[in-house]
Order: structure tokens, then C-alpha cells, then sequence
């Protein structure tokens, strides 16, 4: 599994024109799946998005701040040959759609957060005000 996570002052996604989800100051992650990834990634992924010490020396969970999670298959793109992205080592959308929601959902249960998601596999209009700029990767 793989994140970016960006501190922001505000972020949003928009389908077709209409905004779906919305957030003022928190954290937009980016969120990638590959086909091995299972419950410990899930786990490792949520709590190091609610633990990262990064809200003038607190969490985002700490804070109250807000999470905007969003699938992006395209972090596991493969560019290194030829001039077309290879989607190998991602997960198919029947595999990485449950463990988004598991991720989203983990983050508001176990981490008491605030989530907002994406559409899974729609073709996002994803905007966002970086903070600081402010954006960390994490992989497990």
C-alpha cells in the first residue's frame, strides 16, 4: 500500500462537475493498493495517517482535523520502460476497492476521524491547497 499524504488547507474531489466531497484544513491522501496488500497493511496504512505528528506538533486525529481520502491506482504506475505506464503492480478495482473501504473505515473507527472519500474508479477532479507545502510518502 502506498500514501501521499499532504497536509492542506483545503481540499476537494469533484465528479462530472459536481463536488462530491469536501474538506477545510486536514489531510488529502492519496492512497494506493497492490494486489498482495491485507489486513496489516490496512492497519499500518490507517495509523500512520492518524498518527503522524504534523498539526504543530500534533496528529491530524489530535487536532480534529478532517481526512480526505482518495484511490489512486496510478501511484503504482511503472514508467521505467518505454513511454507507456505499466498498472501491473497495482490491484485490480475488485481487489483495491474493499481495502480503501477498509482504510477509510479503520480511520474513522479505530482513529475516531472524520473521512470523506473519493468515487472508487471515477475519473476524479481532485483539488487541494498544500499547507506549508507540506506532503509525506509512506509504503508497507
Amino acid at each position: 500500500m502506498r500514501a501521499v499524504i499532504s497536509r492542506v488547507t483545503s481540499a476537494s474531489v469533484s465528479v462530472d462537475g459536481i463536488t462530491v466531497s469536501s474538506i477545510d484544513r486536514g489531510l488529502l491522501v492519496l492512497l494506493g493498493v497492490k494486489p498482495d496488500d491485507g489486513d496489516r497493511e490496512i492497519e499500518l496504512t490507517a495509523r500512520k495517517i492518524a498518527d503522524q505528528r504534523i498539526f504543530e506538533d500534533r496528529s491530524v486525529a489530535e487536532a480534529g482535523l478532517p481526512v480526505l481520502l482518495v484511490s489512486q491506482f496510478t501511484l503504482y504506475g511503472d514508467i521505467r520502460k518505454g513511454r507507456r505506464p505499466s498498472w501491473s503492480h497495482a490491484a485490480p478495482g475488485d481487489v483495491a476497492e474493499p481495502m480503501y473501504e477498509k482504510v477509510a473505515e479503520r480511520l474513522r473507527t479505530d482513529h475516531g476521524l472524520t473521512v470523506e472519500t473519493g468515487v472508487f474508479g471515477a475519473m476524479m477532479a481532485v483539488e487541494s491547497v498544500n499547507d506549508g507545502p507540506f506532503t509525506l510518502w509512506w509504503e508497507c
